[in-house]
């Protein structure tokens, strides 16, 4: 264990971290907490700026974290901007396992972080809950595993988010499509990409995310994609941002129409899908 000052922030709560068992009682943290402290606040850098753009707009904004876990991300946005420098603000955690969204309720209540409430949702149910806001303005889902950051694009767009912030980890299904349909695609040279396992493991992740980018153009997004952390802190590193800008993307759509057809993942439109 080694003393973690200079990996908190400025103004940061050290008994919230202490909460959230990245620090111990006597405020030290290991390696592994080290990492998370690390990717948690170095997403909140990306976030910020979204954030004071949404302030200068309106005093209640309103973030929606899908996936939530145990809302690392969301106690930590909350800590350093809503508390102090907008307080109108509303932070929604939405998570599926009953036990995580009772802690989060419970720690957010010993911390007296009124703006914050938890809901124990389905997807499905997510996208129909009236204790949502109908319009969001920021969506986050930091390393929501395999279909759960689809699921997350999925509620920003019914939601119409203003911004959508993705950390995606582990997407398994893309690359098990590949791996199915392997024998009928081996015809073409462009089934190279992805002919050995390891190579469908990798090819099919990238696949998924290049997909999500075209999904959110076709959307009407603005989207940018950049490493969260260096390697060395998270293997699950990429970043999506996307801003919206209104018109949908044709061209967009037609790509990601185009780019299933090739790859033979005709099957997964309904889940990359387009605007009808």
């Amino acid at each position: 264990m080694q003393p973690a000052t200079t990996d908190i922030r400025p103004g940061q709560s050290v008994e919230l971290l202490k909460e959230l068992h990245i620090l111990t009682r006597d405020g030290r943290m290991n390696q592994d907490s080290r990492r998370k402290l690390k990717q948690v606040n170095h997403l909140f850098q990306f976030i910020e700026p979204l954030l004071a753009e949404l302030r200068a707009d309106h005093a209640d904004i309103s973030l929606v974290d899908h996936g939530a876990g145990k809302s690392y991300l969301g106690f930590i946005l909350y800590d350093l901007f809503c508390q102090e420098r907008a307080p109108g603000a509303r932070l929604h955690g939405i998570e599926t396992r009953a036990e995580l969204v009772e802690r989060s309720r419970a720690l957010a209540a010993r911390l007296g972080f009124a703006g914050m409430s938890f809901h124990h949702l389905s997807v499905a149910e997510s996208l129909a809950c009236e204790d949502l806001p109908a319009r969001v303005d920021i969506v986050t889902a930091l390393h929501a595993c395999d279909t759960a950051t689809d699921d997350a694009i999925r509620f920003a767009l019914a939601r119409r988010a203003r911004f959508i912030v993705l950390v995606p980890c582990c997407q398994a299904e893309v690359a098990a499509t590949l791996r199915r349909h392997k024998a009928r695609m081996l015809a073409s040279p462009l089934a190279e990409l992805w002919r050995h396992p390891i190579h469908t493991r990798e090819f099919g992740s990238h696949v998924t995310n290049v997909l999500r980018c075209l999904q959110l153009e076709a959307h009407g997004y603005q989207v940018g994609v950049t490493e969260l952390v260096g390697w060395e802190h998270s293997l699950k590193n990429e970043l999506i941002i996307a801003r919206q800008q209104g018109l949908p993307g044709r061209r967009a759509a037609e790509r990601l129409d185009e780019l299933l057809g090739t790859l033979g993942l005709e099957e997964l439109r309904s889940r990359f899908f387009a605007p009808s």
